[in-house]
Parts: C-alpha cells; structure tokens; sequence
C-alpha cells in the first residue's frame, strides 16, 4: 500500500479515475485487474492508481506467482520463464478468492524481486478495510487451464496496449537494466517474451476497457 500522491497524467486519465472511483463506490472488496503483453506498462499504470486512491487501495502482482528458479530447473523450463506454465497459476487463483472474501484481519501476497530474479512470500500486507485491490500481470485473462479461474475473479478488467515499437523498446531497456547485455535482451525480447506476447494479445478482447498508451 502507498500513500496519496497525485495521479499520474501520462497513464492515468480522468476517465480511468473515474472508473476505478465508481468501482470502489460500490462498496465491499473489489479487485480490479490490469494486464497487457510484457512492457506494455502495466505496472506504470497500476501504481497509478494506487498512489490516487492512497490508503484505499494496495497493489498485489502476479508475478509474485513465478516458480522459483531452482524449480526451474527441476522442470527443465527455465529457458522459458515467464511462459504462462512457469508460474503458480492456482495459488495465483487462491490468493484472489482470499481477497475477494476480505474475512481475514490482513492477507499476505508475495512479490517478484528482478533484482534476485526470485519470488519473496508474504511482502505485501493487505488490510481486511481495503476496498481495491490492483492486480496486474500477463496472463489475467486467459481462457484456458487454471488461468480462466482468474477473470470471474476480477471486478473491472484493463488491457493495456502501446504502439508496439514502444512496447519492444522498453522491454529491451528493462532487460538491459536488469545486467542482461543489448544481445541478451533483445533476444528475450524478440523470442521467449514475444511468444508469450502472443497469447496475452490474444486476451485482449476480454478486457473491460483496454487503455491506449503513447
């Protein structure tokens, strides 16, 4: 959870406002789902809407959900992480009905540190008198395998779609910044990441509203 600040007008418009306000209007726990191919801004956008809503709101990401490396490897897929079967897609689904029920005093959720390139369990504390949960990640609107327990699950869903060139360029400077060399992060880019690009493109007609970025 974060504390108020004032919106982001790059990515958060007033009609987005709006909409997340009303959504949070309606009273009891709502989730709100924001998804898009990677580097699409989804993160961007839903730390924008936290930091609007303040302490009405906490941010939960999927990613929080990747298998860690060491099962990986036991699997043999790694080479393919981030791929939709690399990730802990039920306790994903567990995590989201727990807070739909908003029963319990405070719900941990875990994080995904790029920095370890690792999951860390119960780093994001969710108070019971939250009315938003934000929730963002690739593959919240598939329809297929335990994925599809996902999108009942959500209130309101938001797709997130740039111009492509942008998209792929920082994901590129994201890599990069992450100690990949420009080689290595261009190859993810354009290979594992753009395949999983794919089938989150796929989802988009799913969504609720889908938000133009520039």
């Amino acid at each position: 959870m974060t504390g108020a600040s004032a919106p982001r007008p790059e990515v958060l418009t007033a009609e987005l406002l709006e909409r997340v306000r009303a959504l949070v209007d309606r009273g009891g726990r709502r989730i709100l789902g924001i998804t898009g191919a990677p580097g699409a801004g989804k993160s961007t956008l839903a730390h924008a809407v936290v930091d609007a809503l303040g302490d009405k709101a906490c941010l939960v990401g999927m990613d929080g959900f990747h298998l860690a490396e060491a099962e990986l490897v036991r699997l043999d897929r790694r080479a393919r992480k981030g791929a939709p079967d690399t990730f802990d897609a039920l306790g994903y689904v567990a995590l989201l009905r727990r807070l739909r029920a908003a029963d319990e005093r405070t719900v941990y959720a875990p994080v995904f540190d790029r920095s370890l390139e690792e999951p860390i369990a119960c780093a994001v504390p969710v108070p019971r008198e939250v009315p938003l949960v934000v929730t963002e990640g690739n593959y919240l609107l598939v329809a297929d395998g335990d994925w599809a327990e996902v999108g009942p699950l959500l209130d309101e869903s938001w797709y997130v779609e740039p111009p492509e060139d942008v998209r792929i360029a920082r994901l590129i400077a994201r890599h990069e910044a992450y100690g990949r060399s420009p080689e290595e992060a261009r190859e993810r880019s354009l290979g594992s990441d753009q395949r999983n690009s794919e089938v989150i493109a796929a989802t988009r007609g799913r969504a609720d509203v889908v938000v133009e970025l520039r």
